[in-house]
């Protein structure tokens, strides 16, 4: 390996209009779910749903405490994945060349940003979710869940190895 592949120079990479309208969606859907989860709290009846199998179907109930949890895990995540986006000389590539480099940073950090507000709109989902089984409204998370999460999430790492790939 030559002396390049351990130095990655460090690039000043501005966030694009896109990141930017990404953080902004996310930041208020987490916002709004935590407003949600505030407003409905003294209706919830003490045990909530806290798990579900691969079919969306609950497979634990726990204390409706527990719901503080999803929007915490959101939270570090986005704190943590946020600090990943501004480092992308720490990022893994494959091919990366004094040619390609500003494009292989700007596609990673672009994927980091969509997996990010991706894992924020999946928990408070979860937790809107959650508080419609709770309440009553709703059964489960539906058997179309995983697979469509999956699906979102799979396909955006795919989408943008795909892109790094095509741009040696």
């Amino acid at each position: 390996m030559d002396k390049f592949s351990y130095n990655k120079p460090k690039l000043k990479i501005p966030k694009s209009p896109l990141q930017k309208a990404l953080d902004i969606l996310a930041s208020i859907a987490f916002a709004a779910g935590i407003v949600h989860l505030i407003a409905v709290w003294g209706q919830l009846p003490d045990q909530v749903p806290a798990h579900y199998n691969g079919a969306g179907e609950i497979d634990r109930w726990g204390s409706k405490w527990e719901l503080i949890l999803l929007p915490t895990i959101a939270a570090f995540l986005a704190v943590f994945m946020t600090f990943l986006e501004k480092h992308p000389e720490w990022h893994n590539y494959m091919n990366l060349n004094e040619g390609n480099i500003e494009f292989q940073y700007r596609n990673s950090i672009l994927l980091l940003n969509v997996m990010k507000n991706e894992c924020v709109l999946l928990f408070v989902y979860l937790n809107y979710q959650t508080v419609q089984v709770a309440l009553g409204q709703a059964e489960s998370l539906g058997i179309l869940f995983l697979p469509i999460f999956l699906a979102v999430f799979f396909g955006s790492m795919i989408f943008f190895i795909v892109r790094s790939i095509k741009h040696k």
